[in-house]
């Protein structure tokens, strides 16, 4: 199993957390207050959950990136080059509640995350339910919650597939970046959003 990284402790990545500790998956937990501050939240998370340092979970084999939009270049800002490694990217280019839009110029979102983690295989995902659909069991009404995903990178993009099945999601892939991803980038994204369920057909 690759080992995984999360920067930024909030609401998504908290709801990630809980999924990887749902199946005791070990994953790395961090955000900008230090690993100190997180001792209660990763204690409730269960022991598969450690928190660390920015730096510890940046060094990670798959690097969740889940911080709010202002503070990306701070999350990000100093950390060595990922050389390969995969980052998703949970974010979107939103104010804090009422949600409104940042303007960011007409640009794909992920493609202005890819320029600030130099050496990534960046791969969009886990960005675009509400935090309580995603910290649920992914199983609803007989079917799975969907969750898509964008990149440029084939193997990256199946790695984050393999996760998203693992967890119990129903992942759907949606291209590359500059096309795929705004698909379901908020606010403007069509699919951003909705609650959608894979359900199986029967016979």
């Amino acid at each position: 199993m690759k080992s995984i990284g999360i920067i930024g402790a909030g609401q998504i990545g908290s709801a990630i957390a809980q999924q990887l500790a749902r199946l005791n998956i070990e994953a790395t937990l961090a955000n900008s207050r230090g690993p100190e501050t997180l001792h209660e939240q990763v204690r409730q998370l269960g022991p598969s959950i450690k928190a660390g340092t920015r730096e510890d979970a940046a060094a990670k084999d798959i690097v969740f990136v889940a911080v709010p939009w202002r503070q990306l270049k701070e999350a990000l800002t100093g950390l060595p080059n990922f050389e390969g490694r995969i980052v998703v990217d949970t974010t979107n280019p939103l104010q804090k509640q009422p949600f409104a839009a940042i303007d960011i110029g007409g640009q794909a979102s992920s493609a202005l995350v890819a320029q600030m983690a130099p050496g990534a295989r960046l791969v969009k995902a886990f960005n675009h339910h509400a935090y309580w659909n995603l910290a649920a069991v992914p199983t609803k009404e007989g079917g799975h919650r969907i969750l898509f995903y964008a990149g440029e990178d084939a193997a990256a993009k199946a790695e984050i597939a393999s996760l998203i099945e693992r967890l119990g999601f129903f992942g759907a892939d949606m291209g590359d970046i500059e096309t795929g991803s705004r698909l379901f980038q908020p606010p403007t994204g069509p699919l951003a959003g909705p609650n959608l369920v894979k359900m199986e057909l029967q016979a």
